[in-house]
C-alpha cells in the first residue's frame, strides 16, 4: 500500500483532537514518512512537521538534490504559497526551499520551508516571524486531502 493510501487509512481511523500532539509513522519499502499532527478534525488537520526519508535521496549529490527540489517546486502548487529553491548548501548537501513569495500581514511574515537533504530526508515545516523577532515554527493547517497529497508527492519525489 502506498504511503498516501496508508496515511488516508490512518487518518480515517484516528479520533479527532485539538490539543496535544500525535505522531504518525508509516513505511513503504525504503520510504519512511513521519508526521507530527497537532490537530485533527473531520475535514482538516494541522501538523508541526512532515518528513519523508529515503535511501535513494541519501546517495544524491548536490545537482541531484537540486533536481528533486525543482520537481517538488513544480508539483507543490496547491499549498498556501508556492515554494521554490532559495539556497543550496554544497558543503552540507542541502537544498533549502521556501514560500515564494511568503505570506505577509501587517506585522508578520509566514512561510513554508522544505529541506531536501543528502541525509535522505525531505522535511516540511511552517514558520512565522514577527518584525524584529526570530522565526518560530507554527502548525501548518491543511485539509486531510492536502496532507495525503503532500505525502504522495514527497514519496514520488524520493522514489
Amino acid at each position: 500500500m502506498t504511503l498516501k493510501a496508508q496515511l488516508e487509512q490512518t487518518l480515517a481511523g484516528m479520533a479527532p483532537f485539538s490539543t496535544g500532539e500525535q505522531s504518525v509513522s508509516l513505511s513503504d519499502g525504503d520510504l519512511h514518512l513521519t508526521c507530527q499532527l497537532v490537530a485533527l478534525e473531520s475535514l482538516g488537520c494541522a501538523f508541526s512537521r512532515l518528513a519523508l526519508s529515503s535511501d535513494r535521496l541519501a546517495g544524491l549529490d548536490t545537482d541531484g538534490l537540486k533536481r528533486v527540489a525543482e520537481d517538488l517546486s513544480a508539483k507543490l502548487t496547491y499549498l498556501l504559497e508556492p515554494i521554490s529553491p532559495i539556497e543550496t548548501d554544497a558543503e552540507g548537501c542541502v537544498v533549502q526551499m521556501r514560500s515564494n513569495p511568503p505570506h505577509k500581514d501587517a506585522d508578520r511574515t509566514s512561510y513554508y520551508e522544505l529541506l531536501v537533504a543528502r541525509t535522505g530526508e525531505l522535511s516540511l515545516t511552517r514558520y512565522t516571524r514577527a518584525a524584529g523577532q526570530p522565526r518560530e515554527s507554527v502548525p501548518a493547517h491543511v485539509t486531510r486531502e492536502v496532507l495525503c497529497r503532500l505525502a504522495g508527492d514527497l514519496a514520488e519525489a524520493a522514489a
